[in-house]
């Protein structure tokens, strides 16, 4: 396979002038997301899914695409200035980025902010340019057991990673497998709990479940934080400064961090259920302990933020190559963007990239040109964003309100799944309030059927024997990675969670 003309087609398809401006769209959208304490970039995936119906599924793909990546920009803005992360994934940026901003050094930190988004995201895109064709060839001898495998691999290690509260993971996980199962089997043509509706025949639908969960849940959940309470005093003044850039020597200082934090960001990435919190904190973990200073960590040292800020965003971008060449989503995120290409009749796997070259080279290209778009936004719009934090929160929640039941209703004039959305809300702000994992429930209501159907098809190939998951390699091989993984994840989670008790304990 030549890379390098399948990149250059794909561009020829990103630079489209409508196409550009979807992703210029999507790019602004997703850092207004970032921005939004509390929120993030699953909840403005699912709210916004419905409104890209009737578009062109390449320009809707790199829009959402672009949500999804941007956001990670946004979330830093509110770490930095109001020591208020904007999703999990910019966590870690708080630890120096807020501490930088009481030094007087807002403006260094935001422009250094967006130079380590942009040159993590980059590399993650070059890293997907050169890896995906492996990964999809590697894949191609993948049958209905396979996939089943990495069905549950996904929901599995998602669920590890929850950590002490693994349990209630995993019931958030048969909650939404419970979902799944709504509608008629298509094996023997009977109805599962449909209760006499006639709407639920085709089963729950994806974006009213996703759109309450994420959407108004979060919302609930924010006010219920006190979100609603950061007023626009506790905004840092940047622009009072007398310096805006960055000196040299924070670029030369962070030179090497900006590398080590790519790569390890883009590796945890493509682990499913792992995702770019804890790639964050693990490359701030490890930045500080490489440091000839750790004892700065924590007070404003430019490492610690460009460390977790090349992370999350490499990790965001390698979350795209199981997702495309497996069909298997590793983040809340990933499983709204799966839910988008099954929307328009595509089926993300190991065939994907072959049989639909313009939609995979065009969303990969489109990534590389949101990177330099999200980089000059971030830089030059600043004060906008600022302006967007300010807004209070008893106007900005009605609002969300509102695009949430008409992005819910438009899909197909349901009052039905607008009440599903009312009361996945409502199901979402009591699983984030009592430690229930929303984005476990989310994953196994898209895998459920893929894993359902893989599993009757496994079972009719080997008239019913499950030794055909030992029979193939391919299977063996899925099952041996699955192990690990489960092994593996919960050591990196503590890797993380030692960042921050580092960080809080002022070393």
């Amino acid at each position: 396979m030549d890379i390098f003309s399948d990149l250059v087609m794909g561009l020829s398809i990103a630079i489209t002038p409508i196409n550009m401006l979807y992703l210029l769209i999507g790019a602004m959208v997703g850092m207004v997301v970032g921005v939004i304490p509390g929120f993030g970039p699953s909840a403005g995936l699912a709210i916004l899914l419905p409104v890209t119906f009737g578009m062109d599924p390449v320009g809707a793909i790199m829009m959402l695409a672009a949500i999804y990546y941007g956001s990670m920009y946004g979330g830093t803005i509110t770490s930095i200035l109001l020591n208020t992360p904007g999703e999990s994934a910019t966590v870690a940026s708080t630890f120096d980025g807020y501490p930088l901003a009481k030094k007087g050094r807002a403006g260094p930190a935001l422009v250094m902010q967006a130079v380590a988004s942009f040159v993590g995201g980059t590399v993650g895109v070059l890293m997907i340019t050169l890896l995906a064709p492996m990964f999809s060839q590697v894949s191609r001898s993948f049958g209905p057991p396979e996939y089943f495998l990495l069905a549950c691999m996904g929901l599995l290690t998602l669920i590890v990673m929850i950590g002490s509260n693994w349990k209630l993971g995993v019931i958030s996980a048969l909650i939404g497998l419970a979902l799944g199962t709504v509608g008629v089997d298509l094996e023997t043509g009977q109805g599962r709990y449909t209760f006499g509706s006639a709407e639920l025949i085709g089963g729950i639908y994806f974006i009213p479940i996703a759109i309450g969960l994420f959407g108004l849940g979060e919302l609930f959940y924010a006010f219920y934080s006190g979100m609603h309470r950061v007023g626009a005093g506790s905004v840092v003044q940047y622009n009072k400064e007398s310096r805006f850039w960055p000196t040299a020597h924070d670029f030369v200082s962070t030179r090497w961090t900006m590398v080590r934090g790519s790569l390890l960001g883009f590796v945890v990435g493509v682990i499913p259920g792992a995702g770019a919190t804890i790639a964050s904190l693990m490359a701030y973990s490890t930045e500080r302990s490489l440091s000839k200073h750790p004892e700065r960590f924590g007070t404003g040292e430019m490492a610690g933020l460009v460390a977790p800020e090349t992370a999350n965003n490499a990790a965001s971008s390698g979350a795209m190559i199981p997702l495309l060449t497996l069909g298997i989503p590793g983040s809340a995120s990933t499983a709204v963007l799966l839910a988008a290409f099954l929307m328009w009749g595509l089926r993300p796997g190991p065939l994907f990239m072959d049989q639909n070259p313009e939609m995979a080279w065009g969303l990969i290209a489109s990534m590389y040109l949101g990177n330099m778009v999200l980089l000059l936004i971030n830089i030059f719009a600043i004060p906008l964003f600022v302006q967007i934090i300010k807004v209070p929160y008893r106007i900005l929640g009605p609002c969300i309100v509102v695009i949430c039941a008409l992005g819910t209703f438009t899909v197909h004039a349901s009052f039905v799944e607008l009440y599903l959305m009312f009361a996945a809300g409502i199901v979402g702000f009591f699983m984030r309030m009592y430690g229930f994992s929303p984005a476990a429930l989310v994953l196994a209501l898209v895998l459920g059927p893929l894993a359902e159907e893989a599993l009757r098809q496994t079972m009719t190939i080997s008239r019913g024997s499950f030794g055909i998951f030992l029979d193939r390699p391919a299977s063996l091989w899925i099952i041996g990675v699955t192990i690990a993984l489960i092994v593996l994840l919960p050591m990196m989670g503590k890797m993380g969670a030692k960042a921050a008790k580092a960080k809080n304990a002022g070393a």
